[in-house]
């Protein structure tokens, strides 16, 4: 039998070899291994990834749940920035199926974690940013949203330039240039 570590690597490649319908059969099968391993994290993690199959293949309603799931494991945790990325998603998922109102307060607490938390990944904060200014666009607070996307813009040029970046110019110029466009479209509006 294979472990749920394995299970998670064979998930994975599944995924990034669009054998979308393979990573969600074999994540499906990492939850529920999981769930009967008594670890609560590692659950959590299961739950996330089959949520992220599940989003890929339009299934919002179920990668919703699966996520919502996972937040309510992590918050038993000590891990608030695996927590905040979890809560980023569910905006995420909330803000994209048009329920504005219900994704605010998840980027208010996922941002507010972020702030908060000295371990903080910069990109990991500059799409949180991201998210949220579509939203507060989507809301009509332009000046807000303007402000936002100026941090996120600022954000994912300064993962470029990190000194052992693993992350190149290509990676994040989608980034960089999304904020310069949005700016300029919230700056006309």
């Amino acid at each position: 039998m294979p472990t749920t570590k394995s299970l998670l690597d064979e998930g994975y490649k599944a995924r990034t070899e669009h054998r979308h319908d393979d990573a969600e059969a074999i994540y499906a099968a990492a939850v529920a291994q999981s769930r009967q391993a008594n670890d609560p994290s590692l659950h959590a993690h299961c739950l996330k990834r089959l949520g992220g199959i599940k989003r890929d293949l339009g299934n919002t309603a179920a990668a919703l749940d699966l996520y919502q799931q996972a937040v309510l494991i992590q918050r038993n945790l000590d891990d608030p920035l695996g927590l905040a990325h979890t809560i980023r998603h569910v905006a995420d998922i909330l803000r994209e199926s048009g329920q504005s109102s219900a994704a605010l307060p998840h980027y208010e607490e996922a941002l507010s974690i972020y702030r908060h938390s000295a371990g903080t990944g910069t990109l990991d904060l500059a799409n949180t940013l991201r998210g949220f200014a579509l939203l507060k666009a989507t809301l009509g607070e332009t000046r807000a949203a303007i402000m936002l996307w100026e941090e996120a813009g600022a954000l994912y040029n300064q993962v470029w330039q990190e000194p052992g970046s693993a992350f190149t110019q290509v990676d994040l110029a989608p980034g960089i240039a999304e904020s310069r466009r949005q700016i300029a479209l919230l700056s006309k509006g």
